[in-house]
């Protein structure tokens, strides 16, 4: 039964993007556009504290797996080199994620539904270029016609891309493996809060409202890109203690009637970056850094 319904979703959900290409030469350097980092943001693979006790912080592993102990939560899947630690659950943040290669699967439709789609030829992918799994799984909202920044989405609507992450960019080439795209996704800045619970579009739209009450009570930063979802669990974690982040791409909001720089568009493989922004608030607490922690066994 399980397996006749993923075969009919699969056929439901259509995916998107170009034919098969020849594979990019093995071992090439990242070939990402280049994103402006806005003014005043962390450094790629830091992030500073905005709600939240700043003292809270997960603790890294030398396999390059986080423990949070004091909620219960755990990732069991290291993180690309350079990624920024997790953002505990409740917390707000301001990060800036490196160059990343990842493997991209877009299409339309049902994004919770989707997301059982997409994970077969994801990791199939994986499997055949003998690539282990890394966290977080990345999904890429862009809702169909016109809405407000931070709008609850509706699952229906829309495309979405589902990306699993290189550890590192040697581990295989970009381009095209049937319905996979590999790709270098460009230096990021974001705003991003943590979340606890069960996966899916209501996890995502609860995320986008918290945002949307911190964007509404400051005057310095504004959304500039659609929303994405960070998963940090596997199935085998029981919904109530799944780790997760709901993000948006930001810059700085324009001042004195000046215009903002457009960011880089969010799109599969060249998710948005801010444009120029201002430092951090004075009351935020230092940044957060994955080596914050001293590494345990």
């Amino acid at each position: 039964m399980l397996i006749a319904t993923l075969a009919f979703l699969a056929s439901t959900f259509q995916p998107m993007g170009d034919g098969p290409k020849a594979p990019a030469a093995e071992g090439a350097a990242p070939s990402a556009p280049v994103a402006a980092r806005p003014e005043g943001a962390p450094e790629p693979g830091t992030s500073v504290r905005l709600v939240g006790d700043a003292s809270v912080k997960p603790t890294r592993l030398e396999s390059g797996e986080y423990r949070l102990a004091d909620m219960g939560m755990v990732i069991e899947a290291p993180l690309p080199d350079g990624y920024p630690a997790p953002t505990p659950p409740g917390m707000i943040e301001l990060k800036t994620y490196p160059v990343v290669r990842r493997a991209e699967y877009t299409a339309k439709g049902s994004s919770n539904f989707g997301m059982n789609v997409g994970f077969w030829p994801l990791f199939n992918h994986i499997k055949e270029r003998e690539i282990a799994m890394t966290s977080p799984v990345e999904m890429d909202y862009r809702p169909a016609g016109e809405r407000a920044p931070l709008a609850p989405m509706k699952d229906a609507e829309g495309s979405w891309t589902m990306s699993f992450l290189y550890r590192s960019a040697d581990l295989g080439p970009t381009g095209q493996d049937g319905r996979v795209k590999v790709v270098d996704n460009p230096e990021l800045t974001v705003l991003s809060i943590g979340m606890r619970g069960g996966y899916g579009m209501g996890q995502v739209n609860a995320g986008l409202e918290e945002l949307q009450r911190w964007f509404a009570g400051q005057d310095q930063w504004e959304p500039a890109g659609d929303p994405r979802g960070l998963n940090y669990n596997g199935p085998q974690v029981p919904a109530r203690s799944k780790w997760s982040e709901v993000q948006v791409p930001v810059r700085r909001k324009a001042k004195d009637g000046s215009k903002p720089v457009a960011p880089v568009a969010a799109a599969p493989g060249a998710a948005a970056s801010g444009a120029a922004a201002p430092a951090a608030p004075a009351s935020t607490a230092a940044p957060v850094t994955p080596a914050a922690a001293e590494p345990r066994r």
